[in-house]
């Protein structure tokens, strides 16, 4: 009698890797070189894959002891703070609410010196906080696996899929990419980026601005990003 060769079980996977398979390409949308991913959609793909996902928005006391959505010190600014809970295990995540120019907004405007000359920021509203709340939460999903890909500087989930809408540079000569220096038009950008993403660290920063760029960083550029990386006590 033959034997039967019984099929191996499957080992489930975990919440990481169901996750962090998901492509969310289409599902995000470019600010100043910067990538955002819907919350809604987030949040909708985290649910039909971990049903028993939730998630809680941290409330603190404010002067007046009433119960706010936020944390503040009038120096620091704004902070929004958020927890995700799927399958018993909680991870937190912080975010502070800040401007266009990443610049921590307060209750009240105020103005600082840049090497362009004197900027100002504007007072936060309600609107800047709920905002950061929904992106922090994003940012929280990320912990789990959801989009965390876009956080890492890449352009791919970690499974090997088709990848859509993602540009591809039109390919120049070493000799025709432009030189980016601290004053050139492009620097700007470049560096909002690098301070949203220095988590990745120094090398992998330029590697990632020089080919999402098609450009070359100057050495002072390249100094000003070390500096970004460098975790200060």
């Amino acid at each position: 009698m033959a034997t039967v060769k019984k099929t191996p079980t499957p080992k489930p996977q975990s919440v990481f890797e169901k996750l962090s398979a998901i492509n969310v390409n289409k599902h995000v949308e470019k600010k100043q070189n910067l990538t955002y991913l819907s919350w809604a959609y987030a949040w909708a793909e985290v649910k039909k894959a971990c049903p028993d996902a939730r998630y809680e928005i941290v409330k603190s006391e404010d002067d007046n002891g009433k119960l706010v959505s936020y944390e503040y010190d009038k120096d620091l600014g704004f902070l929004c703070h958020t927890i995700v809970t799927i399958e018993d295990e909680s991870l937190e995540m912080w975010l502070p609410v800040m401007d266009g120019a990443n610049k921590s907004m307060k209750k009240v405007a105020y103005k600082y010196t840049s090497r362009f000359g004197e900027k100002n920021v504007a007072a936060a509203s309600s609107f800047d906080i709920n905002k950061t709340l929904m992106r922090c939460l994003v940012k929280n999903l990320a912990m789990f696996g959801m989009g965390i890909y876009i956080y890492a500087g890449e352009d791919m989930p970690i499974v090997d899929e088709p990848v859509v809408n993602v540009p591809t540079p039109k390919a120049k000569t070493k000799q025709t990419k432009d030189l980016i220096t601290p004053s050139h038009a492009r620097w700007g950008g470049l560096l909002s980026f690098a301070k949203t993403n220095k988590i990745v660290g120094f090398k992998k920063l330029v590697t990632l601005l020089e080919e999402s760029g098609d450009c070359k960083l100057s050495d002072d550029a390249k100094e000003q990003i070390k500096e970004l990386t460098i975790t200060k006590k």
